[in-house]
């Protein structure tokens, strides 16, 4: 497999993320599209850290911070997601913007 491949694989993943945030109403839908599209961004850095310096795990301790993000930014937007369900009883996110007060 040439690196060709892993970045058409990486470019179609991150493409299908963006369909998803900009197409979907749901939040979790959208929370979860926006994951594709970190999951991309970790298959490319972990292709060009194999294909460029096989020798150090660059792309993989990239990716582990990548991971850890994607953890941190999911447990903050589920419970933001929760909070706007237990307030409109929807997760629709056009709802968001009148949760004041």
């Amino acid at each position: 497999m040439e690196l060709y491949h892993v970045e058409l694989l990486s470019a179609a993943l991150f493409a299908l993320g963006v369909y998803g945030v900009l197409a979907r109403r749901n939040a979790i839908m959208i929370l979860m599209a926006v994951e594709l599209m970190l999951n991309a961004v970790t298959i490319n850095a972990v292709a060009y850290a194999a294909f460029l310096d096989p020798g150090r795990l660059v792309g993989q301790v990239i990716t582990v911070f990548v991971i850890t993000v994607a953890a941190a930014e999911v447990g903050l937007a589920m419970a933001i997601i929760l909070r706007l369900y237990r307030v409109r009883a929807t997760a629709n996110v056009d709802e968001a913007d009148t949760m004041r007060g």
